[in-house]
């Protein structure tokens, strides 16, 4: 679940701003869409547009706009009634946000009964935009919303919540792998914050070939590449993404979306569409 709001300092929602060619909210949304087993809900402020969404994504309004990050919260949370027990929340300018980190904290949360929140402490900051939240708990976030207590501190106050600071997260030893400095909860709140994001190389990521699309009889890999999405690393080994090509990620998440996001340490099969189902 995440919110696609937007902000002042930039000028213009954040959802849209571009990504690798596709946007932070596509982004975001896909790759909350690799790690959960519910729908992804995006929560936006009413009559905002949005950019284009993975399929399967659900939208939900903020009855009011201006209400800060808790609303959207139960919004959230709410839209998710019945659908799932547990949620990550994630705001839409966490460009760098990994899988592992989801599962990270899903995991925690998941594990912990009597816990009602998963909060990661990392970086020395509470993210309360970053962490797990049980679904139930979308009730007492619109009554907080209604009582004009708008920090999701004032949820914490009323919830049983399991902190997780750099060290905890890190006992993952995926996550501690793939994004040692957690880098997940960056976000980008200014133009400069925007710019040196977007300015770094895309993830590394391993690609394979097999089958027909392997060429010339070679063994089709493995081959590094720097790819923010399964197209890219298509355009990067020369290979026509098109109907007759499927992607297998990590060997088991099948995509034939060109926009499917890719993080650090992924490995992307390709192989011919009557192969890979």
């Amino acid at each position: 679940m995440l919110a696609g709001g937007q902000s002042s300092r930039m000028g213009r929602p954040k959802s849209g701003l571009e990504w690798h060619g596709s946007t932070l909210l596509r982004r975001t949304a896909g790759i909350m869409a690799r790690v959960t087993s519910g729908p992804v809900v995006v929560v936006r402020a009413p009559g905002q547009g949005l950019p284009e969404l993975p399929e399967g994504v659900l939208v939900a309004d903020d009855p009011r706009e201006g209400r800060g990050p808790l609303q959207g919260i139960a919004a959230g949370l709410a839209a998710l009634s019945g659908r799932a027990e547990i949620a990550f929340v994630a705001s839409t300018d966490m460009p760098f946000l990994h899988p592992a980190f989801i599962r990270r904290v899903l995991g925690v949360l998941a594990q912990s009964e009597g816990t009602d929140v998963a909060l990661p402490v990392a970086r020395g900051y509470k993210q309360p935009l970053a962490a797990g939240y049980r679904v139930w708990l979308a009730e007492a976030a619109e009554r907080l919303v209604k009582e004009d207590r708008l920090r999701p501190a004032f949820l914490f106050e009323e919830s049983r919540v399991r902190t997780l600071d750099d060290a905890a997260l890190k006992q993952d030893p995926v996550l501690a792998a793939l994004d040692p400095d957690l880098d997940s909860v960056l976000n980008v709140n200014t133009p400069g914050d925007y710019a040196a994001a977007r300015a770094r190389p895309a993830p590394e990521v391993t690609v394979q070939l097999f089958g027909t699309v392997a060429k010339g009889g070679a063994s089709g890999g493995p081959h590094l590449v720097r790819a923010a999405t399964v197209g890219a690393a298509a355009d990067a080994v020369a290979v026509v993404f098109d109907r007759h090509v499927t992607a297998a990620l990590n060997g088991d998440q099948i995509t034939r979306d060109r926009m499917t996001p890719l993080a650090a340490g992924d490995t992307v099969f390709f192989l011919s569409a009557d192969a890979g189902g």
